[in-house]
Order: structure tokens, then sequence, then C-alpha cells
């Protein structure tokens, strides 16, 4: 059965409630924000259940007195620290008297219109589970990024889960509204304890049980994102390798539990999720990491890849996920970090050298014949693993950029590169410094790259970040308190008949190419430049305009300095 789009939206009733589970654990300075952006939500919310999962900062108080101003809130406070999420979760959802559940982290907020957009989803079609978008929200920048927007893109129902397999990637619990007597009919609860990524696992149980799913393209979640925060949430704090551990055991435990209800589509898809996303990222920050670490995360990773089967890999096997769990399978010793760090990017970029075998067939190297890369020869161009080199070398009024454009097995020059087109983007405000530059390709003599030149000039920079920061409201700015603005490069390959390719710059680390220095930008005013590489192996530049910005530039370093 095909999905279905709900013909009218009706208003919740009202004797349909909802009750919003918040959980917490010394949070004090967010955690009463949180319950009431879930109070303010109105009528359809019946009660909020919050539970402090013991904290000695003073949380349990400070919801205790919100108590006493709004009968819907009843306070929970364990008496014993859980370590985790899904244990206060499993405590509130214990107390829950409404038709209907959602949870709440306490330093994340509900946005107005969420529970009645929710509720109404999940009513109107009669559903046992209704989600709808959730953006993350980086803090202190105030940065907004969609939460696997490809799924809420417009109104949807399907009767099961199987019919969009790709409902598996999103695995928050915290975008969605639950019939309680669902979760409870089928014993759905969150794994005890400290058990991090608690949330992959619930959502496996309840895809498991097949419940009708209704979907809205409203944002109906806001997950705060503080990376500077002196305590990182559990799923920022990958530093460690148990971290790693903790997420492969809960991916492995969807992957059974989806399996052993018969969801085999949906089990595949889980471990084409875990390909594409988790070993992506955690490849990309690989490098960042000790020698130590980065061998037992080798170990590790090659013996649970182990469980996979033939058909696990099948699908797409060049895949930028599955072409890196090839590599590291064919290796018992870490091997090509920087190379499999910008095929982890997003998009992915494939690093020279381009090896083959003796009768031509493309391979990851020479020593490593196995990882065939044989179906990059019928890809549409449009999905190649492109790589363009970025040389940024900075003069006081303009840089000078050049780019190469490297041959992938002949697959270049057969779609016929026409250009590039160049565009700086900024990553607070959206924003682009000025039009797009298309600048022409020139083809080297040996035919292995084409290469192309533009000058980028600061005063673009610099007045676009003045122009958003004047635009901006006092708490805004005060939140934007580093003082600069991100620039990502954003390429365009264009080719013959119109096809082109997006791509990010694999950036070049020369002697000098990274630098930070004072340049000129509009109207003579001095800017500080810093051109960086990202996690991703791409060229990115931080620009603080004005000699106000540079001085909070230096602050901010100053204080990480100290910390």
């Amino acid at each position: 059965m095909h999905p279905r789009t709900p013909h009218t939206a009706r208003a919740p009733q009202v004797d349909v409630g909802v009750g919003v589970v918040v959980i917490g654990y010394n949070d004090a300075a967010h955690v009463t924000t949180a319950v009431r952006s879930a109070l303010a939500q109105g009528p359809a919310v019946r009660e909020v259940i919050a539970v402090d999962d013991c904290s000695t900062d003073g949380s349990a108080e400070l919801l205790t007195r919100l108590a006493a101003t709004d009968p819907r809130v009843k306070v929970v406070r364990r008496r014993v620290n859980s370590g985790g999420c899904g244990s206060p979760r499993n405590t509130g959802l214990d107390r829950v008297t409404s038709p209907y559940v959602m949870f709440l982290d306490s330093d994340d907020v509900l946005p107005p219109g969420a529970v009645d957009t929710l509720l109404t989803a999940a009513t109107g079609a009669g559903a046992e589970v209704a989600g709808g978008l959730c953006v993350r929200r980086e803090l202190p920048e105030g940065r907004t990024v969609p939460w696997e927007a490809s799924l809420y893109t417009a109104h949807a129902v399907f009767e099961r889960p199987a019919q969009r397999p790709r409902l598996v990637h999103d695995t928050l619990c915290v975008n969605k509204l639950y019939r309680t007597h669902f979760l409870r009919d089928h014993g759905i609860r969150f794994p005890e304890g400290r058990f991090p990524y608690e949330d992959v696992v619930f959502t496996a149980r309840v895809l498991a049980a097949g419940p009708r799913i209704a979907l809205v393209p409203d944002r109906v979640y806001i997950w705060h994102v503080r990376r500077s925060a002196d305590r990182l949430s559990i799923s920022l704090d990958r530093a460690g390798i148990t971290n790693w551990r903790a997420r492969t055991e809960a991916c492995r435990l969807a992957y059974e539990i989806l399996l052993g209800a018969g969801q085999k589509d949906l089990a595949r898809a889980a471990r084409g999720k875990f390909l594409d996303h988790e070993l992506r990222m955690y490849t990309r920050e690989l490098g960042l990491r000790d020698a130590h670490y980065q061998r037992a995360w080798w170990a590790h990773t090659r013996a649970h890849l182990a469980e996979y089967d033939a058909s696990d890999w099948a699908h797409n096997p060049t895949a930028p996920g599955r072409l890196i769990g090839r590599v590291v399978l064919a290796s018992p010793e870490p091997r090509d970090l920087p190379r499999l760090r910008d095929l982890a990017s997003r998009p992915a970029r494939l690093l020279p050298p381009y090896a083959h075998t003796p009768d031509g067939t493309p391979v990851w190297s020479p020593d490593l014949p196995q990882v065939t890369l044989e179906p990059l020869l019928t890809h549409p161009v449009r999905l190649l693993p492109l790589t363009v080199d970025a040389e940024l070398r900075p003069r006081a009024r303009a840089a000078l950029l050049r780019l190469r454009l490297h041959e992938l097995y002949g697959r270049v020059a057969e779609a016929g590169p026409q250009g590039l087109e160049v565009e700086w983007r900024c990553r607070e405000t959206g924003r682009a410094a000025g039009p797009r530059t298309a600048v022409a390709l020139v083809r080297s003599a040996d035919g292995d790259f084409w290469s192309a030149e533009t000058t980028v000039s600061w005063a673009a920079f610099a007045g676009v970040s003045a122009a958003a920061f004047s635009g901006v409201s006092r708490a805004s700015r005060a939140s934007r308190a580093s003082g600069a603005d991100t620039w990502d490069l954003r390429l365009r390959v264009r080719f013959r008949g119109g096809a082109y390719r997006e791509v990010t710059a694999h950036a070049l680390t020369g002697a000098g190419l990274l630098r930070r220095r004072a340049v000129v930008g509009a109207r003579h005013a001095v800017v500080l430049v810093h051109p960086y590489t990202t996690h991703s192996g791409a060229l990115a530049l931080r620009v603080a305009p004005g000699l106000r910005g540079a001085m909070a530039v230096a602050r901010g370093r100053l204080r990480r300095l100290l910390h």
C-alpha cells in the first residue's frame, strides 16, 4: 500500500491529551525552560512528567517550585542516578496517564504548535506514531541544521514501516508522539542504566511492532547542541573508544530486534544506515585520535563488520560507507586514514592515487586489489566521488584560489568538464559572499587533472558579515561571541550537456597556506582571516571583520587556552 496524504487536518479532540516526559540531570540552567516549552503547547498537553535523575545542582527544587504554579507538572525524583537517559524516560513513561506521550530532554525545547501538529496527524490518520522535523541548533552560533529532512518533506501516512525503510535513519524518539497503550501493549521501553544511544534500540522496538506512522513536514523539536559546554551530552562525547563500542552495540541490537520481528528489509536498511551514517561520521574524526585509539577502533570495527553477510554489501558496493567498510575489512591494521576521511565527507571525495589491476579494473590500491572500484565506471557523473584540490594564497586585499579537478578512471574526460562555479557560503547565516563565480578549466598536458584560478576578495566577506551582524537581535549578537563567521567553499563542476556535480574542495596544507593573518577588507577596515581544514578535509575560512571581531576572536582563544 502506498503512503497517503490525509485529506483534511482535524483539530485535536478535547478529551485527547498528551503527556510530555521531561528528563534531566544537573541541568538547572535549562530544565525549567524545557518544561515551560511543553506547558506552552496549550490544553493538548494534559501533563508534564518531569523526571530528575538525582541531580545535585538544585534542579529538583526548581521543578518543584514550577509545579506549584501549574498542576499539570508532576515532579519525580529518582533516588539514584541512572547514568543514562533510558531509565528516567521509563520512569516517566510509567507515570503517564494520557492517551499519547512525547519525550523531551532538559536542554531542548518544543517549538510552538508542535504537540497540536503531531496530535492532529496521529488522530486524523489513526496512527500509533506521528513524527515531525527535528532541527539541531548549534549554540551559541544559532545555526540550525534539519535532522533527516528527506523524511519530512510532506504529509504522509504509512500503514507499516517497511513501506518506508528510510525510517530507520531517524533514530530519535523526541520528535515523535506515541500512543501510550501501543508502547505498553508491546512492552516497548528504553534500555536501562548507562546505555548510550538508547534511542537507537527504542526506535527499533517501535518499528519492529509495525505501527501505522504519520509524518508531517512541520518543525516539532529543537535539539540544542552545546559543543562548548563543560559537560558534553552523551551523543557528543565521542573522544573515547567506549563511545564507539556503545554505538556499534546499539546498532547491532537494533538489527537483531528488527530481524527477530521478521522485518528483514528494515534490518538490512539499519545496517546500511550504520555504514552511511555512523561509520562515515567516526571515520571523519579518526585522524584526530591517537594511535592507540585508531588501532582499537579499527579492530573493533572489523569485528563488527565481520558479522555482515554478502547481501549487506551487494547494493552499491562503492557507496562511500560501504567502500570504507570494505577497506577496513581488507586490512588488519589502520591505513589510508586521510584518504578514508575525505571519502567519508559529504559529498564524498576519492583522493588519488587511482590504482588498477593489470587488466584495467579500478581498485583501491595495488596491495588491496580485492577492494574493487569497478562500479564507478558506470555511475552517473552526478554521483561520482570527484576530488577538487584547493589552495588559497591570501594577500593584502584578496586571495588567489587555485583549484585542481582530478581525473577519475577516465570518467571526467568522458563527461566533458566545462568549468567550475565557485561560491563561499556562511555557515552561521546561510548567506553567500556574492554570486557564484564561473571559472574555466584547463586540462593538464598528461590529462590527469584540470586546473582553474580565481580571485577571492576579502571585502565581500566583511560586507556580508557586517550586514548579517547588524540584522540580528541583541541576544543573537551576544550568542555570536566568537566574533568570527565560518565560510565553506562550495563548488559546482559543470559538464557537457548540462550535467553537474556539487562538491567541496580538499584543502591543500602546504607551508603558510593555512596561516591566520590580518588583511584589508571593505572601506579599508582590518579583517582577520584564517583558512583551515575541516574534520572532513575540506577547505573553509574563518573571517572576523573589524577590530571588534578580531578582539573577540583573540578573547575566545584566550578563554579556550585557560579552560
